[in-house]
């Protein structure tokens, strides 16, 4: 499997992860029986995967001499500053579970965007 292969297969897990925990985390909103410690951990791993992608994204880049579409390039690194300003208000607001919910839906668009720029 190329590298590209592997960029583009996990595309999906990392697009669909972050949807995933962004309804999770929406959901538990509204539904405090939904408000597990599982749903902090998955959130943390559809975002890491997030950021795995943007890594196989460069090494594409810089290993591959690929030439990827600057709007591709835009997204991916926005998915990026998405999940540092997610983070970074996480002690400022007191709806945690709708600003990840939201967030997650949000950072599961950018990741969308940059796949059909790609």
């Amino acid at each position: 499997m190329t590298l590209l292969e592997v960029h583009q297969a996990w595309a999906w897990a990392a697009v669909i992860g972050n949807g995933v925990a962004g309804a999770w985390a929406l959901a538990a909103h509204w539904v405090p029986a939904l408000r597990r410690r599982a749903l902090w951990w998955f959130t943390g791993a559809a975002q890491l995967a997030m950021a795995v992608q943007v890594v196989l994204g460069v090494a594409l880049i810089t290993v591959e001499d690929l030439q990827a579409p600057d709007f591709h390039l835009f997204y991916g690194f926005l998915t990026l500053i998405a999940v540092g300003l997610i983070y970074s208000y996480k002690a400022q607001v007191a709806q945690l579970h709708l600003l990840y919910g939201l967030g997650g839906l949000f950072i599961m668009g950018l990741g969308i965007r940059a796949m059909l720029l790609g």
